[in-house]
């Protein structure tokens, strides 16, 4: 970089020049040239942008669905499994007049259960007959 001495008014300033002739950006009190944004810079910006808006909206939904759901769904209870005790079992003892494949559905979605067996002292909630 190169400078050029500039005389007026009996004041000298010496203004850099770059490459080729062309004035250098001025430089900011953090020592840096101020930001410009290119335009893939700005795509980014605004692709950025939308994505924490839709991660927003998403789990602001999520939150009112749960809380809506807490509310508005079927009345629970809650039983220790006893030795012995199969889902077909307890389905039988909290809705006798229901059929056991559906009431059994209802507790696995219930209690997240991926697999049909049972712990005797494990917590299952259970929908009250209505």
């Amino acid at each position: 970089m190169t400078a050029m001495t500039i005389t007026a008014t009996g004041t000298t300033i010496a203004a850099p020049f770059g490459a080729f002739g062309a004035p250098v950006a001025p430089v900011t009190a953090a020592g840096r040239g101020p930001v410009r944004l290119t335009r893939r810079g700005r795509l980014v910006l605004l692709l950025v942008a939308v994505a924490l808006l839709v991660v927003g909206f998403s789990v602001g939904r999520t939150a009112s669905h749960a809380a809506g759901t807490a509310q508005a769904g079927p009345a629970l209870t809650q039983t220790t499994v006893q030795p012995g005790d199969t889902l077909w079992s307890v389905a039988l003892r909290i809705a006798p007049d229901n059929d056991p494949r559906e009431v059994i559905d209802q507790i696995r979605r219930i209690n997240h259960l991926e697999q049909a067996g049972l712990r005797a002292g494990q917590q299952l909630l259970l929908p009250v007959a209505a």
